[in-house]
Protein backbone atom coordinates (compact mmCIF):
# COMPACT_ATOMS: atom_id res chain seq x y z
CA UNK A 1 0.00 0.00 0.00
CA UNK A 2 1.53 3.43 -1.17
CA UNK A 3 1.76 6.02 1.41
CA UNK A 4 1.33 9.44 1.64
CA UNK A 5 5.48 10.12 1.13
CA UNK A 6 5.33 7.79 -1.28
CA UNK A 7 2.99 9.37 -3.38
CA UNK A 8 4.91 12.66 -2.81
CA UNK A 9 8.34 11.15 -3.83
CA UNK A 10 6.44 10.02 -6.80
CA UNK A 11 5.29 13.25 -7.89
CA UNK A 12 8.77 15.05 -7.11
CA UNK A 13 10.44 12.43 -9.13
CA UNK A 14 7.96 13.33 -11.98
CA UNK A 15 8.46 16.97 -11.34
CA UNK A 16 12.27 16.89 -12.03
CA UNK A 17 11.78 14.78 -15.17
CA UNK A 18 9.68 17.08 -16.35
CA UNK A 19 11.96 19.69 -15.64
CA UNK A 20 14.77 17.93 -17.60
CA UNK A 21 12.66 17.28 -20.65
CA UNK A 22 11.58 21.34 -20.42
CA UNK A 23 7.54 20.47 -21.29
CA UNK A 24 5.05 22.49 -20.41
CA UNK A 25 5.59 22.66 -16.15
CA UNK A 26 8.92 24.41 -16.76
CA UNK A 27 9.11 25.07 -13.16
CA UNK A 28 12.42 26.48 -13.51
CA UNK A 29 12.03 29.03 -16.00
CA UNK A 30 9.14 30.24 -14.42
CA UNK A 31 11.21 30.49 -10.99
CA UNK A 32 8.60 27.83 -9.10
CA UNK A 33 11.27 26.71 -6.69
CA UNK A 34 9.18 24.84 -3.57
CA UNK A 35 8.71 21.78 -3.84
CA UNK A 36 5.26 19.94 -3.19
CA UNK A 37 5.89 18.55 0.49
CA UNK A 38 6.60 22.08 1.49
CA UNK A 39 4.10 23.93 -0.19
CA UNK A 40 0.72 23.85 1.94
CA UNK A 41 -2.23 26.41 1.33
CA UNK A 42 -3.18 26.97 4.60
CA UNK A 43 -1.71 25.37 8.10
CA UNK A 44 -2.50 22.34 9.87
CA UNK A 45 -4.89 21.81 11.75
CA UNK A 46 -6.56 25.02 11.23
CA UNK A 47 -9.56 24.30 8.73
CA UNK A 48 -11.60 21.39 7.67
CA UNK A 49 -13.37 20.86 4.64
CA UNK A 50 -16.83 18.83 4.70
CA UNK A 51 -16.72 15.50 2.29
CA UNK A 52 -20.63 16.03 1.41
CA UNK A 53 -20.32 19.67 0.65
CA UNK A 54 -17.17 21.00 0.46
CA UNK A 55 -17.50 23.72 2.60
CA UNK A 56 -14.58 25.32 4.14
CA UNK A 57 -14.88 26.32 8.06
CA UNK A 58 -12.27 26.41 10.52
CA UNK A 59 -11.78 23.76 13.17
CA UNK A 60 -12.77 25.44 16.38
CA UNK A 61 -16.24 26.24 14.41
CA UNK A 62 -16.73 22.52 13.84
CA UNK A 63 -15.79 21.78 16.87
CA UNK A 64 -18.22 24.24 18.33
CA UNK A 65 -20.74 22.62 15.86
CA UNK A 66 -20.71 18.98 17.30
CA UNK A 67 -18.38 18.19 14.20
CA UNK A 68 -21.78 19.06 12.21
CA UNK A 69 -21.21 20.55 8.64
CA UNK A 70 -23.32 24.40 9.67
CA UNK A 71 -24.40 24.51 5.78
CA UNK A 72 -25.28 21.02 5.23
CA UNK A 73 -25.51 19.33 8.41
CA UNK A 74 -23.37 16.10 7.61
CA UNK A 75 -22.15 14.66 10.91
CA UNK A 76 -18.05 14.61 10.17
CA UNK A 77 -16.45 11.08 11.44
CA UNK A 78 -14.80 11.80 15.24
CA UNK A 79 -13.52 9.46 17.99
CA UNK A 80 -14.26 8.27 20.84
CA UNK A 81 -12.63 11.77 22.73
CA UNK A 82 -14.72 14.08 21.15
CA UNK A 83 -18.29 11.42 21.80
CA UNK A 84 -17.00 11.98 25.36
CA UNK A 85 -16.84 15.41 25.43
CA UNK A 86 -20.15 15.83 23.81
CA UNK A 87 -22.04 13.18 26.03
CA UNK A 88 -20.62 13.74 29.74
CA UNK A 89 -21.23 16.80 32.04
CA UNK A 90 -18.42 19.15 32.22
CA UNK A 91 -16.46 16.57 29.83
CA UNK A 92 -15.65 14.64 32.78
CA UNK A 93 -15.26 10.71 32.66
CA UNK A 94 -13.52 8.16 33.85
CA UNK A 95 -11.50 5.47 31.65
CA UNK A 96 -12.48 1.77 31.99
CA UNK A 97 -9.86 -0.69 31.25
CA UNK A 98 -7.43 1.10 29.32
CA UNK A 99 -4.56 -1.65 30.43
CA UNK A 100 -6.20 -4.45 27.85
CA UNK A 101 -4.16 -4.00 24.35
CA UNK A 102 -3.87 -6.46 21.33
CA UNK A 103 -1.63 -9.43 20.70
CA UNK A 104 -0.63 -11.43 17.81
CA UNK A 105 -1.55 -14.81 18.44
CA UNK A 106 -1.85 -16.15 15.27
CA UNK A 107 1.33 -14.68 13.66
CA UNK A 108 -0.72 -13.22 11.02
CA UNK A 109 1.01 -11.54 8.22
CA UNK A 110 -0.28 -10.04 4.85
CA UNK A 111 1.12 -7.13 3.37
CA UNK A 112 2.72 -6.69 6.93
CA UNK A 113 2.79 -8.42 9.79
CA UNK A 114 0.04 -7.87 12.22
CA UNK A 115 2.17 -7.27 15.06
CA UNK A 116 4.33 -4.34 13.19
CA UNK A 117 0.34 -3.31 11.77
CA UNK A 118 -0.11 -2.93 15.88
CA UNK A 119 2.81 -0.99 16.66
CA UNK A 120 2.37 1.06 14.10
CA UNK A 121 -1.18 1.89 14.73
CA UNK A 122 -0.12 2.65 18.45
CA UNK A 123 2.53 5.15 17.51
CA UNK A 124 0.39 7.79 15.58
CA UNK A 125 -2.86 7.73 17.60
CA UNK A 126 -3.37 7.97 21.11
CA UNK A 127 -6.08 5.52 22.05
CA UNK A 128 -5.02 1.64 23.20
CA UNK A 129 -7.59 -0.17 20.43
CA UNK A 130 -10.64 0.40 18.53
CA UNK A 131 -13.29 0.49 21.66
CA UNK A 132 -13.04 3.15 24.70
CA UNK A 133 -15.12 2.55 27.35
CA UNK A 134 -15.77 5.18 30.36
CA UNK A 135 -18.03 6.32 32.88
CA UNK A 136 -19.74 9.72 33.42
CA UNK A 137 -22.64 11.59 33.96
CA UNK A 138 -24.77 12.79 31.66
CA UNK A 139 -26.97 15.64 33.13
CA UNK A 140 -26.51 13.83 36.27
CA UNK A 141 -27.33 10.24 35.29
CA UNK A 142 -24.64 7.64 35.72
CA UNK A 143 -24.29 6.38 31.86
CA UNK A 144 -21.10 3.72 31.10
CA UNK A 145 -20.07 4.77 27.02
CA UNK A 146 -18.23 2.51 24.86
CA UNK A 147 -17.36 4.67 21.61
CA UNK A 148 -15.19 3.00 18.90
CA UNK A 149 -12.40 4.52 17.38
CA UNK A 150 -12.52 3.91 13.01
CA UNK A 151 -9.11 5.69 12.95
CA UNK A 152 -7.63 2.35 14.84
CA UNK A 153 -7.87 -0.09 12.16
CA UNK A 154 -10.95 0.52 10.64
CA UNK A 155 -12.60 0.32 14.19
CA UNK A 156 -12.55 -3.58 13.48
CA UNK A 157 -14.36 -6.14 16.09
CA UNK A 158 -11.44 -7.88 17.72
CA UNK A 159 -10.71 -10.01 20.81
CA UNK A 160 -10.09 -6.62 22.47
CA UNK A 161 -13.26 -5.00 22.00
CA UNK A 162 -15.27 -8.11 23.05
CA UNK A 163 -13.14 -8.27 26.39
CA UNK A 164 -13.64 -4.81 26.86
CA UNK A 165 -17.73 -4.89 25.85
CA UNK A 166 -17.72 -7.97 28.19
CA UNK A 167 -16.13 -6.26 30.79
CA UNK A 168 -18.51 -3.25 30.64
CA UNK A 169 -21.36 -5.10 31.12
CA UNK A 170 -20.32 -6.90 34.24
CA UNK A 171 -19.41 -3.39 35.66
CA UNK A 172 -22.54 -2.41 35.09
CA UNK A 173 -24.30 -5.04 36.39
CA UNK A 174 -22.33 -4.37 39.35
CA UNK A 175 -23.28 -0.64 39.95
CA UNK A 176 -26.30 -0.75 38.22
CA UNK A 177 -25.47 1.32 35.33
CA UNK A 178 -27.04 1.88 32.38
CA UNK A 179 -24.90 1.11 29.07
CA UNK A 180 -23.87 2.42 25.45
CA UNK A 181 -22.02 1.21 22.32
CA UNK A 182 -21.38 4.05 19.91
CA UNK A 183 -20.64 1.80 16.81
CA UNK A 184 -18.40 2.75 14.10
CA UNK A 185 -16.72 -0.31 12.89
CA UNK A 186 -15.93 -1.97 9.11
CA UNK A 187 -16.37 -5.16 10.65
CA UNK A 188 -14.32 -7.97 12.29
CA UNK A 189 -10.76 -8.10 11.99
CA UNK A 190 -9.59 -10.37 10.36
CA UNK A 191 -6.14 -10.28 11.27
CA UNK A 192 -7.48 -12.71 14.59
CA UNK A 193 -9.41 -15.08 12.18
CA UNK A 194 -11.73 -17.09 14.62
CA UNK A 195 -10.69 -14.80 17.70
CA UNK A 196 -12.68 -11.46 16.24
CA UNK A 197 -15.58 -14.08 15.42
CA UNK A 198 -15.85 -15.33 18.97
CA UNK A 199 -16.49 -11.83 20.04
CA UNK A 200 -20.10 -11.77 18.26
CA UNK A 201 -21.06 -14.60 20.68
CA UNK A 202 -19.19 -13.61 23.33
CA UNK A 203 -20.45 -9.85 23.41
CA UNK A 204 -24.11 -11.08 22.55
CA UNK A 205 -24.10 -13.49 25.87
CA UNK A 206 -22.74 -10.88 27.85
CA UNK A 207 -25.57 -8.45 26.76
CA UNK A 208 -28.49 -11.24 27.46
CA UNK A 209 -26.85 -11.07 30.97
CA UNK A 210 -27.06 -7.33 31.00
CA UNK A 211 -30.60 -7.51 29.59
CA UNK A 212 -31.60 -10.30 32.63
CA UNK A 213 -30.22 -8.09 35.35
CA UNK A 214 -32.73 -5.02 33.98
CA UNK A 215 -29.77 -2.70 32.65
CA UNK A 216 -30.96 -0.46 30.26
CA UNK A 217 -28.67 -1.02 27.15
CA UNK A 218 -28.83 1.84 24.07
CA UNK A 219 -26.79 1.17 20.84
CA UNK A 220 -25.98 4.22 18.78
CA UNK A 221 -25.03 3.25 15.02
CA UNK A 222 -23.05 6.31 13.26
CA UNK A 223 -21.15 5.94 9.86
CA UNK A 224 -20.06 3.64 9.15
CA UNK A 225 -21.68 0.28 11.07
CA UNK A 226 -21.11 -2.92 9.49
CA UNK A 227 -20.01 -6.82 9.66
CA UNK A 228 -19.69 -8.54 12.79
CA UNK A 229 -20.96 -5.27 14.69
CA UNK A 230 -24.26 -5.24 13.13
CA UNK A 231 -24.74 -9.16 13.15
CA UNK A 232 -24.20 -9.08 16.84
CA UNK A 233 -24.10 -5.95 19.79
CA UNK A 234 -25.12 -2.98 17.50
CA UNK A 235 -28.45 -4.51 16.54
CA UNK A 236 -29.30 -5.99 20.28
CA UNK A 237 -30.15 -2.90 22.35
CA UNK A 238 -33.17 -1.94 24.10
CA UNK A 239 -33.30 0.92 22.17
CA UNK A 240 -31.34 1.22 18.38
CA UNK A 241 -30.53 4.67 17.32
CA UNK A 242 -28.48 5.84 14.66
CA UNK A 243 -26.96 9.73 13.66
CA UNK A 244 -28.66 11.11 10.51
CA UNK A 245 -27.54 9.35 6.65
CA UNK A 246 -24.99 7.14 8.43
CA UNK A 247 -24.52 4.07 6.67
CA UNK A 248 -25.23 0.87 8.66
CA UNK A 249 -25.33 -2.67 7.22
CA UNK A 250 -23.84 -5.84 7.39
CA UNK A 251 -22.31 -6.06 3.73
CA UNK A 252 -21.66 -2.77 2.00
CA UNK A 253 -23.93 -1.57 -1.10
CA UNK A 254 -21.64 -2.00 -3.62
CA UNK A 255 -21.09 -5.75 -2.30
CA UNK A 256 -25.11 -6.32 -2.55
CA UNK A 257 -25.44 -4.60 -6.12
CA UNK A 258 -22.78 -6.91 -7.45
CA UNK A 259 -24.24 -9.92 -6.13
CA UNK A 260 -27.83 -9.39 -7.07
CA UNK A 261 -27.08 -7.69 -10.44
CA UNK A 262 -29.51 -5.04 -9.73
CA UNK A 263 -29.91 -1.18 -8.36
CA UNK A 264 -30.61 -0.77 -5.14
CA UNK A 265 -33.46 1.80 -3.64
CA UNK A 266 -32.20 5.87 -3.28
CA UNK A 267 -30.83 5.97 0.37
CA UNK A 268 -30.08 2.05 1.01
CA UNK A 269 -28.41 1.19 4.01
CA UNK A 270 -28.50 4.66 5.32
CA UNK A 271 -30.15 5.33 8.61
CA UNK A 272 -33.47 6.98 6.84
CA UNK A 273 -33.87 3.85 5.12
CA UNK A 274 -33.19 1.65 8.29
CA UNK A 275 -36.43 3.57 10.34
CA UNK A 276 -38.54 3.27 7.56
CA UNK A 277 -38.10 -0.34 7.36
CA UNK A 278 -37.96 -1.08 11.05
CA UNK A 279 -34.49 -1.97 11.87
CA UNK A 280 -34.33 1.70 14.22
CA UNK A 281 -36.20 3.13 16.38
CA UNK A 282 -35.48 6.65 15.69
CA UNK A 283 -32.62 9.13 14.48
CA UNK A 284 -30.72 11.15 16.99
CA UNK A 285 -28.64 14.90 15.47
CA UNK A 286 -25.16 14.92 17.25
CA UNK A 287 -26.47 18.42 18.72
CA UNK A 288 -29.88 16.90 20.54
CA UNK A 289 -27.40 13.69 21.41
CA UNK A 290 -26.72 14.64 25.14
CA UNK A 291 -30.41 15.71 25.75
CA UNK A 292 -31.87 12.70 23.60
CA UNK A 293 -29.60 10.58 26.36
CA UNK A 294 -30.88 12.21 29.27
CA UNK A 295 -34.17 11.63 28.85
CA UNK A 296 -33.62 8.50 28.00
CA UNK A 297 -32.41 7.60 31.05
CA UNK A 298 -34.72 9.34 33.13
CA UNK A 299 -37.41 7.25 31.30
CA UNK A 300 -35.93 3.98 31.97
CA UNK A 301 -35.50 5.14 35.97
CA UNK A 302 -39.42 5.45 36.08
Amino acid sequence: MKTEEDFEANLAGENAENDKHGNWFKRKKRGILTSTKEKKDSPEGIWSKCPSCNHICTIEDLTDNNFVCPKCDHHHRIGSDEYFDIIFDNKQFTELFANIVSKDHLGFVDLKPYKDRLKETYAKTDIHDSITVAHGKVMGNDLVVACMDFEFIGGSLGSVMGEKISRACDYCIKHSIPFMIINKSGGARMMESAFSLMQLAKTSGKLMQLSEAKIPYISLCTDPTFGGTTASFAMLGDVICGEPEALIGFAGPRVIKETIKRDLPPGFQRSEFLLEHGFLDFIIHRKELKQKLSNLLILFKS
